[in-house]
């Protein structure tokens, strides 16, 4: 497989699995799970890389300030599109913390 090429500050999507009895308004792909007690659905999660290790893998921070060691290679990750980046900007974290991260 083709390594994907990521730089510091590219804003990316990761689409998370989750289950629960209530899905939120985010939630994309629901289906009913194999029980029937609940739910099994996708978030798509708004982050911006922080840092780009050596290794291939990359530092992911949230807007709340939580990093997430990803491969670059992960199916579920991918570059947010111009339009995602434009009119979802409020759900990705500002670029001056990610540069803050990434000096330390």
């Amino acid at each position: 497989m083709k390594a994907r090429r990521f730089q510091v500050e590219d804003r990316i999507v990761y689409r998370k699995t989750k289950s629960s009895l209530r899905p939120g308004q985010n939630a994309r792909l629901i289906a009913p799970a194999t029980n029937g007690d609940g739910y099994s659905y996708c978030v798509d999660k708004f982050w911006v890389v922080a840092l780009v290790l050596p290794d291939g893998t990359l530092l992911a921070k949230t807007r709340r300030g939580k990093v997430h060691r990803l491969d670059a290679n992960d199916p579920n990750l991918r570059r947010a599109t111009f339009l995602e980046a434009f009119f979802d900007r409020s759900r990705f974290p500002s670029l001056s913390i990610v540069a803050e991260a990434a000096n330390s």
